[in-house]
């Protein structure tokens, strides 16, 4: 038997070392974007940076735990796990208390925990372990379906919280099903759905969505001609229009029953409507914010728009636009490079598995902080709507940093054990 202390040495460092160099890069901008000249101590509980630490301290005991717990623990109860976790999603809706529109909850005393952060690990572990199978093919539609059926179920649970965001981070899986052999025509007609969806917004009269679906049949006759001109290519491409025509009258009837701020949000991201005043402030400030930041920043503390709090939830989901005013391109770079970096490391680590479960387990866990850090940075910038996720390890919130570390370090876990594996 191998002596435990190796297990130690069998830790991927990188990951680690990019890990806390985040953690404690984001409690830096957490302090600066409350800080009180008048109330400054770092020990003060009573603020956020304060609050952080003890969860930063917490997430650093669970992370140990994690470590010395034995590897197969993980696999052999991951659809426990996910159950449990699927059960209080659905106790929330009961029992749970509603923060900012969103019943995602549970409030005991002064502390909170939001449940839908750590479905996102439970999910991925049992997505591994279905897909780890030997029997399991993800290009079989039986295969499919299942596996889509653990994606979507703690989706739908959460959008019944009023929490689109989090919700929409479960697309992000299509990534796992895709390196399992899920065909790669997916993405390219997700894709062109997503087009043919701004599109539609964008074409606000009957008359231009006529004209779209007009240029949509011209370019499928067209297509008709190079094609063999048999029955059964026609009832296709004649399937295929009737499909276009019903999601492009569907996109309105969508839009319409999202909430009305996530209407606006979308608006003001397409242009379709100027809300400097409601909708789309916090991203004019944010961006009033990255870009007063210049090439090295006003430097830390230095903010103005943080210190007369500009941007609402800079600590939290506009915590990089803290980042941008304060360390400016420089400070900027750093942390997306860092993030690129851990990418790309666990990706390396993954196909490096032994363990088809780890494998796809860290695939799974890819995906989820590649979501998060697209979309995060993507809004702060006003690239991409605003759907209120946090930046992963960085963004201030317990429940957020906890979910994070244990989805990242049950991974280092599985791949501190590969060597034990023939």
């Amino acid at each position: 038997m191998r002596d435990r202390r190796l297990a130690w040495r069998d830790l991927d460092w990188v990951i680690i070392s990019i890990y806390l160099l985040l953690v404690f890069f984001g409690w830096l901008n957490i302090y600066s974007a409350v800080y009180n000249p008048s109330n400054h101590a770092i020990f003060d509980f009573s603020q956020r940076y304060g609050k952080q630490m003890i969860w930063i301290a917490a997430s650093i005991v669970i992370a140990l735990i994690i470590i010395i717990i034995a590897p197969k623990f993980f696999s052999q109860f991951s659809y426990a796990i996910y159950g449990f976790h699927i059960l209080s999603l659905i106790l929330v809706l009961l029992f749970g208390k509603e923060v900012a529109g969103s019943k995602s909850w549970f409030q005991i005393g002064s502390f909170a925990i939001q449940p839908a952060e750590f479905v996102k690990y439970a999910t991925s572990l049992a997505l591994a372990q279905y897909l780890s199978n030997l029997d399991v093919k993800v290009g079989n539609l039986k295969a499919t379906i299942i596996a889509g059926v653990i994606i979507i179920l703690p989706a739908f649970l959460i959008l019944l919280q009023n929490d689109t965001g989090s919700a929409l981070v479960y697309v992000s899986f299509i990534f796992v099903l895709y390196r399992r052999g899920l065909s790669g025509n997916i993405f390219v007609i997700g894709l062109i759905f997503a087009f043919l969806a701004v599109l539609t917004l964008l074409l606000q009269s009957l008359t231009y969505k006529l004209i779209l679906l007009g240029v949509i049949l011209l370019i499928i006759s067209l297509s008709y001609l190079f094609m063999k001109k048999n029955l059964s290519n026609v009832l296709k491409l004649f399937g295929i229009f009737a499909i276009i025509v019903a999601f492009v009258f569907s996109v309105d009837l969508g839009f319409s029953k999202l909430q009305p701020h996530q209407q606006v949000r979308i608006k003001v991201l397409l242009n379709l409507k100027q809300d400097l005043r409601g909708a789309g402030y916090n991203v004019y400030q944010s961006k009033i914010a990255i870009g007063s930041g210049s090439i090295s920043g006003k430097g830390f503390l230095n903010g103005t728009q943080t210190k007369f709090n500009f941007v609402p939830e800079q600590s939290t989901d506009f915590i990089f636009c803290t980042v941008g005013e304060e360390w400016g391109f420089i400070g900027s770079s750093l942390v997306v490079i860092l993030f690129v970096i851990l990418l790309i490391r666990i990706i390396y680590v993954a196909e490096r598995q032994r363990s088809i479960f780890s494998q796809i387990y860290g695939y799974g866990v890819a995906s989820v902080l590649f979501f998060h850090f697209t979309i995060n940075i993507g809004m702060v910038l006003g690239i991409l709507p605003v759907i209120g996720i946090p930046l992963p390890f960085f963004s201030y919130g317990g429940s957020s940093l906890w979910a994070f570390t244990i989805l990242l370090f049950i991974f280092i876990r599985q791949d501190a054990e590969r060597m034990k594996l023939l």
